[in-house]
């Protein structure tokens, strides 16, 4: 049984920072993408960013610049630096992992929230 553990959501101004981590758990040796995706009140849930074995890396236009991901390999584990956070980055976060194409384990979410 895989478990994808979150942590790091919560409160923050605009302008402000967050750092979300992310760790498998479980037994799997290797995770090949991980990655971050949110879902905003009323909308779909929409890939954030998200990075495959070999560096090649995906993100929505709108937080280009503003987040970043990193990757721990050893541990199976995802972080995601989110600077200068809008008020439209308020969401529930999901990690996502996915060891081969078409299987996909996900967090069970953190509410990040900007707001003055």
């Amino acid at each position: 049984q895989v478990q994808l553990v979150e942590s790091g959501g919560g409160l923050v101004q605009p302008g402000g920072s967050l750092r979300l981590s992310c760790e498998a758990s479980g037994s799997i040796p290797y995770i090949d993408t991980m990655g971050w995706y949110r879902q905003r009140p009323g909308k779909e849930r929409e890939l954030v960013l998200l990075e495959a074995s070999g560096g090649k890396t995906y993100w929505d236009e709108s937080v280009k610049d503003r987040f970043t991901l990193s990757r721990d390999y050893a541990k199976n584990a995802v972080f995601l630096q989110m600077n200068n956070l809008k008020p439209e980055d308020t969401a529930v976060y999901y990690c996502n992992g996915s060891p081969v194409p078409g299987v996909n384990y996900w967090g069970q979410g953190t509410q990040v929230t900007v707001s003055s």
